[in-house]
């Protein structure tokens, strides 16, 4: 028998539908969630999430810029853009989407955002945040996955969490997630000797490692919850998570698919973040 879906899409659109109401409301204290994207160089899949970012917006009432820039963009341009940003007070978000051109030192532009506009989750204030457990702006893909493994009606407190991944987009703040949820999480990477032994322990497997169909039944323990984060296109144009689904679904308990499963989530989380800066902005959060 197959396992549940996790229907990213729908899980997505609820959440976003939640928000819109919470802009009609602010609509009432005179402001509406203010969102900058900015995009340096013609990175076609970073063209397709800006435009996607960009529709967002509009979709949910919310102010938005997109500032699209030459690829030869000096880092000194860069910063004097975020600078303005960081001082523009109709922006409460702040997004440079990465990878940058390899002349931009990416941690400095970071660094430069505002915390508090700091939609992405990534600044090192935040991160510190996050580490030591204080309120913060979460990173939008692990908190995406955090809401997915909630949606489920599984308690996280008590389980065991095996994430395989330690990247600082994705494993390491998911883990520090887990973990913030009382979860005992073991954390897997490409050094890990017996990675198959302790990912059949987890009672929720997240795997974010860029290896398409690397996890199969063998690695799940019957009835776990499994997230897959991973986005790999195929030889043949199709797009693969790094879970076999179709072996696995047979397996696990509630599972994601790829696509249609984190990857919704991401946007949306990036919204939200953004409506909790724009309220804390107007001391209303």
């Amino acid at each position: 028998m197959s396992a549940p879906i996790i229907d990213g899409k729908q899980i997505s659109q609820d959440i976003r539908a939640s928000i819109q109401q919470e802009v009609i409301r602010l609509k009432d204290h005179q402001f509406q969630p203010g969102l900058a994207v900015v995009l340096v160089g013609e990175d076609p899949a970073s063209q397709v999430y800006v435009k996607n970012k960009e529709k967002a917006c509009h979709d949910l009432g919310y102010y938005s810029e997109v500032h699209r820039l030459p690829a030869d963009t000096s880092q000194e341009a860069l910063l004097e853009l975020v600078d303005k940003l960081n001082h523009q007070s109709n922006i409460h978000g702040i997004l440079v989407q990465l990878p940058l051109p390899k002349h931009i030192h990416e941690k400095a532009v970071i660094d430069a955002i505002a915390v508090e506009k700091d939609v992405d989750g990534f600044h090192p204030v935040n991160v510190g945040n996050l580490v030591i457990g204080d309120d913060s702006l979460l990173p939008c893909t692990p908190a995406g996955v955090i809401e997915l493994i909630k949606r489920t009606g599984v308690e996280i407190a008590g389980k065991h969490a095996v994430v395989i991944g330690r990247s600082n987009i994705v494993g390491k703040p998911v883990s520090l997630l887990l973990q913030r949820e009382n979860a005992t999480v073991t954390m897997c990477h490409s050094r890990t000797a017996n990675i198959a032994e302790l990912s059949r322990q987890a009672d929720i497997l997240v795997v974010a490692i860029g290896k398409a169909n690397f996890i199969d039944a063998s690695f799940v323990k019957p009835g776990a919850v499994v997230i897959d984060v991973g986005m790999n296109r195929l030889e043949n144009g199709k797009l693969a998570g790094d879970v076999d689904y179709e072996s696995v679904k047979q397996v696990s308990g509630p599972i994601t698919p790829v696509p249609g499963g984190v990857g919704p989530m991401t946007i949306t989380m990036l919204m939200q973040n953004t409506l909790v800066a724009a309220k804390r902005s107007h001391g209303l959060a």
